[in-house]
């Protein structure tokens, strides 16, 4: 088999070829100027290749469906079609424990103990969390909080990235 066949069926460049040859990576022998390489060692070759490759990152799609799978709450009206997803905080590094009245009577971020009033803080970072059917994205609605533990920003990635991941898993 010449290089460019080779290069073809291991879907690689030709002057990869011709260093794999040099470098004794593949059997070949040179003739005439020209490299001749066994077909067998290539196949082994390609075969480690295809070993060493990370797996493909799963595709996440937005839908009515997924998100609906995932927990969210199909809110349709005047020509909008929303899934509201109510339970965002779960995505968060965020342990709150509440009294019956509701308020915060212990709170840790990422696992170190935080004030009650910065855990309001992080939870009033955000008002909402929604699909729209329309465009296929994710927003949000920044709530009127900012807590000095993490920007609004950060606490948005986290929120996305746990979506994100749940969607993946099912």
């Amino acid at each position: 088999m010449n290089t460019t066949a080779a290069a073809i069926e291991a879907h690689v460049t030709v002057a990869t070829i011709r260093t794999w040859c040099r470098n004794g990576v593949i059997a070949a022998v040179k003739q005439a100027g020209r490299w001749i390489i066994d077909t067998a060692s290539l196949a082994h070759r390609i075969a480690i290749g295809a070993m060493k490759r990370p797996a493909q990152p799963a595709k996440v799609v937005y839908s009515i469906a997924t998100m609906t799978a995932i927990g969210g709450s199909r809110w349709q009206k005047n020509g909008m079609d929303r899934v509201y997803i109510n339970d965002w905080a779960q995505y968060l590094p965020l342990e709150v424990d509440r009294y019956n009245t509701g308020n915060i009577r212990w709170a840790a971020w990422e696992g170190g103990e935080i004030s009650n009033s910065q855990a309001a803080k992080l939870l009033g970072t955000i008002d909402k969390v929604w699909f729209d059917a329309a465009d296929g994205k994710l927003h949000c609605r920044y709530g009127y909080s900012e807590s000095r533990i993490a920007a609004r920003e950060d606490i948005w990635d986290l929120i996305v990235t746990g979506i994100r991941a749940e969607i993946v898993a099912l």
